[in-house]
């Protein structure tokens, strides 16, 4: 049972899930494949916070996790284990190469100790869950995760747990995707991407329960807008709660639900065949 609901011992279980991980088989990370991870509490280089409810939490290393697998063409690689990671809602897997290195890579669904999995960029394999290789050589209506968006500089989409884009089509120098949030958007066809969906599905499916479980974290309470004074929020000030009619945004005027994030003269923008159904609070995108 991967997602547990203990007995309502206490005010903290009574509303509390567990995860129990079960695809996890490695419980000690690689030493080698660890880094430092300093805490910056939201703050940038001068001190200031540029985000807030960033702080505290338990101390962390960082796992090096290898998004490009390009160097590994042709080398077959064998699944030592799974490890859970605490700096990404994905497990990761430990592989070891036929020439003795290790690397941790995002672990799919369906993944075991012993598999062997393969990266190749100049000829087509038969796609099995793992196998990294150009969107130029995996078969349309398969589901794949870790996606290239430039080709070479490494995944960058569907990394997190649980999460796929299917590949529908395949036209010219570009591949099609139907991403997670229903965005349609052509892809170069020679970026890299794994075959197969992100392992821990049931992660989005865990409640924490107590705001204790948020500190650890490393995320701390924030105010709401409409409690703060006129001068430290828009939404601020008067007599009562009031939002004035306005949608919720954040202290410097920011829509924070629904709003336009991106730049529309960006040149990826003619990629993008189908945005993605957003329309909350009166905002449209």
């Amino acid at each position: 049972m991967p997602i547990r609901v203990y007995k309502k011992t206490s005010a903290g279980r009574r509303f509390a899930s567990v995860n129990m991980h079960a695809e996890v088989t490695k419980k000690r990370p690689e030493k080698a494949l660890l880094a430092p991870l300093p805490k910056t509490g939201g703050r940038n280089h001068s001190g200031k916070i540029t985000a807030r409810g960033i702080g505290g939490g338990v101390k962390r290393m960082y796992r090096l996790v290898d998004f490009k697998r390009k160097d590994r063409d042709g080398i077959e690689g064998k699944v030592i284990g799974v490890e859970y990671d605490p700096n990404r809602s994905a497990h990761l897997a430990l592989v070891q190469y036929t020439d003795g290195e290790k690397r941790y890579i995002i672990a799919p669904a369906g993944i075991k100790d012993g598999m062997t999995i393969l990266c190749s960029s100049d000829a087509p394999i038969e796609p099995q869950v793992g196998n990294c290789m150009q969107l130029r050589h995996i078969p349309t209506g398969l589901d794949v995760h870790c996606v290239e968006l430039i080709p070479g500089k490494g995944a960058t989409m569907c990394r997190s747990a649980g999460t796929y884009c299917r590949l529908t089509n395949k036209e010219g120098e570009y591949a099609t995707l139907v991403l997670p949030s229903g965005e349609t958007r052509r892809v170069p066809i020679n970026c890299r991407a794994t075959v197969g969906q992100v392992g821990n599905p049931d992660h989005r499916l865990r409640r924490l329960g107590k705001a204790g479980i948020s500190r650890l974290l490393g995320i701390r309470p924030k105010t709401r807008g409409v409690a703060k004074s006129h001068h430290a929020h828009p939404l601020g000030g008067g007599s009562g709660r009031s939002k004035g009619n306005r949608p919720p945004c954040g202290p410097t005027g920011v829509l924070a639900k629904g709003g336009n994030t991106r730049n529309r003269k960006k040149p990826s923008e003619k990629l993008i065949i189908r945005r993605r159904s957003t329309s909350r609070y009166g905002v449209k995108k």
